[in-house]
C-alpha cells in the first residue's frame, strides 16, 4: 500500500485564501482536491492568522475560518512541546531561517509532514517543501 503524503499548510497559504489575494484560486483547488486527513496545520500558524486576521478587523473571517477548519473540515492542529525547542534552535542555526520558519519545519519533521507553502525560505535542499502547483 502506497503510504499518502501529509501536508503541513503554512501560514501563508491559508491567508492567501482567506484574504483573496492572487493565488486564492489555486490554493482553493489544492484545499477541495487533498483529502482532510492529509491537511494539519500547526498552532502557530492558527495564532499567527488570528493575530493578522484581527489586526486587519476581519472577525467575520477568522470566525468562519475556525469553524471550516475544526468543526465541519474536523482538521486538528499539531504542536510543539517544551523539548522540542532544541530542535527549533538547530533549524534556526543549521538553515538560517527566521523563528517562525524554524517552528514549521520542525513541526513538518517531527510528524514527517511536507511543507506547503509559498515561503522561498524553505527553498533548502534536504527541506520536504512544495507549492499548491506543484502537488497539483
Amino acid at each position: 500500500m502506497e503510504k499518502k503524503i501529509r501536508y503541513l499548510v503554512d501560514t501563508n497559504i491559508w491567508l492567501e485564501r482567506l484574504l483573496d489575494q492572487d493565488k486564492s484560486e489555486i490554493v482553493s483547488k489544492f484545499l477541495d482536491t487533498i483529502p482532510l486527513d492529509q491537511i494539519f496545520i500547526s498552532d502557530f500558524a492558527l495564532h499567527s492568522i488570528g493575530v493578522i486576521i484581527s489586526k486587519l478587523k476581519k472577525l467575520e473571517i477568522l470566525d468562519k475560518f475556525v469553524n471550516d477548519l475544526f468543526f465541519n473540515g474536523l482538521i486538528e492542529p499539531i504542536s510543539l512541546d517544551p523539548h522540542d525547542f532544541v530542535d527549533i534552535i538547530s533549524n534556526i542555526e543549521k538553515y538560517e531561517i527566521d523563528f517562525d520558519d524554524a517552528y514549521q519545519l520542525t513541526i513538518s519533521q517531527k510528524y514527517d509532514l511536507t511543507i506547503v507553502t509559498f515561503d522561498k525560505d524553505f527553498n533548502i535542499e534536504g527541506i520536504k517543501k512544495m507549492t499548491p502547483e506543484e502537488i497539483l
